[in-house]
C-alpha cells in the first residue's frame, strides 16, 4: 500500500515561524491546479501498488474551491488505483471553515480533517502571524463537528514565549472538551530563513527557551495521555483507531509520491524532491517536464531513517528485523550503542524491541543520531 501528498503552496498571509514552501499570490492558484492534475498524470507510474491514503497539505490547501478540489481527486482515482477505504485528509485553517465548505468538503470524499489551531490564546496567535482569531477556532470546531468530520485532528504549537504554562495546560483541557480525536503537537523551532529568525536576530522578539520547551512537552504528553490518548510518535496523539494512516506510511517507510513544488517522494530506492518554485514548476509541468532532484539511498542512509523514524515512534525499533534487513553488521553496531546509552536508561526494552522512555522522547532525535552510519556498512 501506498500514499499520495499533495503540497498547496498557498497561504493568506506568512506565520513567523514557518519555513514550508509556499506563496501569498493566490492570484495563480488556477494555474497550479492545472499543472498539478498535469503532474498526477505525468507521475502515473511512480507507484504501483494501491494507493490508500491522501493528504492535501501546504500551505493553506482550504483556499482551494471545491471545483479545483474535485478535479484534483478525479485526475487521482483515473491514474492510481485508489483503495475503498481510503483516508484523505485535508489541512484546513479555522478562518476557512464554514458549513457549506464543510458539507462540499464531504461530498468529493474527505473524511479526515486537519485543522491548523496553534493556539487557543490571543497572544500565541498574534506572536505566531496566524490570520485566524480564537474566536473563529472554537467555531471551526463546532461547525466540524456537527457536519460529522469524527475523525478530526488539531494543530497546536508549544513553547512559544508567549505561552504561559497554564495557558498550555488551557489550550489541551479544549481538546479534552471538545473531545478530540487526534493532535499534532510541535514544539516551535526556529528556522533559518523565516521571519522569526530575522526578528530574534534582530533582538525584536524573544528567543524561545529550551527549558520552556522541555517542560511543555512533558505537560503536553501527561495531559494528553492522561484523556486516553496512545503518544504514538514525539508529536503526535491519538485516541485508538484515529492515528494518522497517512503520516504513519512516512515513519514506516511505505511508498508515497509526493506531488506538487517542493513536495518529496520516497519508494526504498530512492527519495525525489520537486522545485520549490510555483512559476518554474508551472512551466516545466507545461513542457511535459518534471523538475526534481533525487538522492539515490545508500543501506547506511535506509538504516539512519529506520532508526529515526522507529525511535520517534512509541513501537521503536526492532533489532531482529535491522538483523534481518540490513545485516549481522548493522545488528551488532546496534548492540553495541545500546550497550553505551545503559547508563543513561533511555530505553524500554520488549524481548528485541527498544523504545524510547518517557523522560528520554523529547531527545529522540538526538538519541537516533548517536546510532547513524556516515559511510557504508559499519566494522563488526
Amino acid at each position: 500500500m501506498a500514499g499520495i501528498y499533495l503540497h498547496i503552496p498557498f497561504c493568506k498571509k506568512a506565520c513567523h515561524y514557518c519555513n514550508f514552501h509556499f506563496s501569498t499570490q493566490t492570484v495563480h492558484i488556477q494555474s497550479f491546479v492545472d499543472a498539478l492534475i498535469q503532474e498526477i498524470e505525468l507521475q502515473k507510474s511512480y507507484i504501483k501498488e494501491p494507493i490508500e491514503t491522501i493528504y492535501f497539505g501546504g500551505g493553506t490547501p482550504s483556499l482551494l474551491n471545491e471545483a479545483q478540489l474535485k478535479s484534483i481527486l478525479a485526475a487521482i482515482y483515473a491514474h492510481f488505483k485508489v483503495e475503498a477505504t481510503i483516508e484523505c485528509t485535508l489541512e484546513a485553517n479555522p478562518d476557512d471553515i464554514h458549513p457549506i465548505k464543510l458539507a462540499a468538503w464531504k461530498q468529493i470524499g474527505v473524511n479526515r480533517l486537519s485543522i491548523g489551531i496553534q493556539s487557543f490564546q490571543a497572544a500565541a496567535l498574534t506572536w505566531m502571524n496566524r490570520a485566524h482569531t480564537v474566536e473563529q477556532s472554537h467555531a471551526a470546531i463546532q461547525m466540524a463537528k456537527q457536519a460529522g468530520i469524527n475523525n478530526l485532528s488539531i494543530d497546536l504549537i508549544y513553547g512559544t514565549p508567549t505561552l504561559t504554562d497554564q495557558g498550555l495546560m488551557e489550550d489541551l483541557d479544549w481538546i479534552q472538551q471538545y473531545q478530540i480525536n487526534h493532535v499534532s503537537c510541535y514544539a516551535l523551532t526556529v528556522e533559518d530563513k523565516t521571519a522569526l529568525k530575522k526578528l530574534i536576530e534582530k533582538a525584536q522578539i524573544e528567543d524561545v527557551d529550551p527549558e520552556k520547551q522541555a517542560r511543555h512537552f512533558e505537560i503536553v504528553t501527561s495531559k494528553l495521555m492522561a484523556m486516553g490518548m496512545e503518544h504514538y510518535e514525539i508529536s503526535n496523539f491519538a485516541k485508538p483507531g484515529f492515528r494518522s494512516q497517512h503520516n504513519s506510511h512516512y515513519w514506516s517507510g511505505k511508498h508515497y509520491l509526493g506531488l506538487g513544488p517542493s513536495a518529496h517522494s520516497f519508494n526504498t530506492i530512492s527519495r525525489q524532491w520537486t522545485i520549490s518554485n510555483n512559476a518554474l514548476y508551472i512551466q516545466s509541468i507545461a513542457h511535459g517536464q518534471l523538475n526534481f532532484e533525487i538522492e539515490y539511498l545508500t543501506e547506511a542512509n535506509r538504516y539512519n531513517e529506520y532508526m529515526m523514524t522507529s525511535l520517534r515512534r512509541m513501537e521503536g525499533f526492532d533489532l531482529d528485523f535491522i538483523q534481518a534487513t540490513f545485516g549481522k553488521s548493522y545488528y551488532d553496531h546496534s548492540i553495541a550503542i545500546i550497550h553505551e546509552m545503559h547508563d543513561k536508561a533511555v530505553f524500554k526494552q520488549n524481548e528485541n524491541r527498544y523504545s524510547l522512555n518517557d523522560g528520554a522522547k523529547f531527545l529522540a532525535d538526538g538519541i537516533a543520531s548517536d546510532f547513524f552510519i556516515l559511510e557504508s556498512a559499519p566494522t563488526p
